[in-house]
């Protein structure tokens, strides 16, 4: 195993020193660092940060190899500056077996390129009628910890609440897609201003915020650990700061989007903002922010979505809703919150790693523990060209845009999977 020597780095902004990986750990940090059998890489100007960590990502495989794989995605992954990611359970077949989550899980570690831990379903087929082998998921070679039927709500209450007795058992946490389906049946974009001037029909925020409202109800009864998914209205927020003040033990995220676009996006019709849960207002955005920063939104996930070109370029009405987000979440953040980097750190690595169980992830770089850690030139500024991103899919919002930041390497247990910016393999 090759040993690296960074040098002039900043550790989640401190002031620069030098850094030394040997044998997939941190082994030193400190000024004036030497190791004659080390690559020495010049970080004069980067910011070390702890490898980042997405609890919410589409890998497609199995099934929709043609919009991802468990390849393209780490790829992606690595590039964005993650070492772990959670891949979410709606594959075809449906991750709902131990069978089919050790698949994906394998698939991880052939790569090798983050540590990709897969979601299990609530239930089977994500059809929300019966649960799904949760026992079996979390006693696999994969140890499932996280379950959700993401893209589909758990709607029957008393499913719901079967579930989160269940995963008490083992700490385990039950990952809501909030959305109340009789609330939303034809819905194409947020229910509001730009909806009714443009004739399509609407996504209400109540859906949403309903379903939060009794799930966090529900965790509080059982004493069971809920996480909400995407996070997008301003109402959400509300309810989950009365939930945290009474001590529900409730996390929650938001993705980069919802920090960034706002329903506008849709008066173009162009499919690539469509997105579940919709684009929100301003209003909800400057919500989301102040939640984020406060921590009553726990972290940024970037729920990427990739979808096949058939599936996105075509009308708004029968267009798939997803986006990418992997190679342009942590540029979102500093787009967002500038340069604040132990916020970045805590939102986008450490939370997300204990929320997941991830153990020696989400660990900023210090003497001895695993050297999971990305590097980031946060002057550097960067045009999204879709043809560029690593991804098999191509169905990015922030295309042609200017962001801040960039990755220049990524390191997983010691090895790089990141250098100058190129994918190592």
């Amino acid at each position: 195993m090759t040993a690296y020597l960074i040098t002039g780095v900043s550790v989640v902004g401190g002031e620069p020193t030098d850094l030394l990986i040997r044998d997939g750990v941190v082994a030193a940090v400190c000024d004036g660092l030497a190791a004659d059998d080390a690559t020495v890489v010049d970080a004069t100007g980067l910011v070390a940060l702890p490898g980042l960590v997405d609890l919410h990502t589409h890998l497609r495989e199995p099934g929709r190899e043609d919009a991802e794989t468990v390849e393209s995605g780490s790829r992606a992954a690595a590039l964005g500056g993650y070492t772990a990611v959670c891949a979410m359970a709606n594959t075809s077949p449906v991750a709902d077996t131990a069978g089919v989550v050790e698949q994906v899980w394998r698939l991880g570690r052939e790569a090798g390129l983050v540590d990709v831990q897969p979601i299990g379903a609530v239930t089977v087929g994500l059809a929300g009628e019966r649960l799904a082998e949760l026992g079996a998921m979390a006693d696999s070679a994969a140890g499932v910890r996280i379950f959700s039927d993401d893209g589909h709500c758990v709607a029957d209450p008393r499913l719901m609440r079967r579930a989160l007795e269940y995963v008490k058992a083992f700490d385990g946490v039950i990952a809501q897609h909030a959305e109340e389906p009789r609330l939303t049946e034809g819905a194409q974009m947020h229910e509001g201003e730009v909806s009714t001037r443009l004739g399509l029909t609407g996504w209400p925020a109540v859906a949403e915020e309903a379903i939060i409202a009794r799930d966090v109800l529900l965790a509080e009864h059982v004493g069971s650990r809920l996480h909400v998914c995407h996070v997008s209205t301003a109402g959400s927020v509300e309810v989950l700061r009365q939930a945290k003040a009474r001590g529900v033990r409730v996390t929650a995220e938001v993705t980069p989007h919802h920090l960034l676009l706002t329903d506008a996006k849709a008066e173009s019709y162009d499919p690539v903002f469509k997105v579940n849960p919709p684009l929100r207002t301003a209003a909800d955005i400057a919500a989301l922010r102040e939640a984020l920063a406060e921590g009553v939104i726990d972290i940024i996930a970037t729920d990427h979505a990739p979808h096949a070109v058939e599936d996105k370029e075509c009308e708004w009405a029968y267009a798939r809703p997803g986006m990418l987000g992997l190679e342009t979440a942590l540029s979102i953040a500093l787009d967002v919150f500038g340069p604040r980097w132990d916020l970045i750190a805590e939102r986008m690595s450490r939370t997300p790693a204990r929320i997941a169980g991830l153990t020696g992830h989400g660990v900023d770089p210090a003497p001895g523990v695993p050297a999971n850690l990305t590097l980031v030139d946060p002057a550097a500024r960067r045009v999204i060209e879709p043809a560029e991103l690593a991804s098999r899919s191509r169905n990015t919002p922030y295309a042609r845009m200017t962001l801040p930041g960039r990755i220049v390497a990524t390191f997983l247990r010691g090895e790089p999977t990141v250098l100058d910016g190129k994918a190592v393999k």
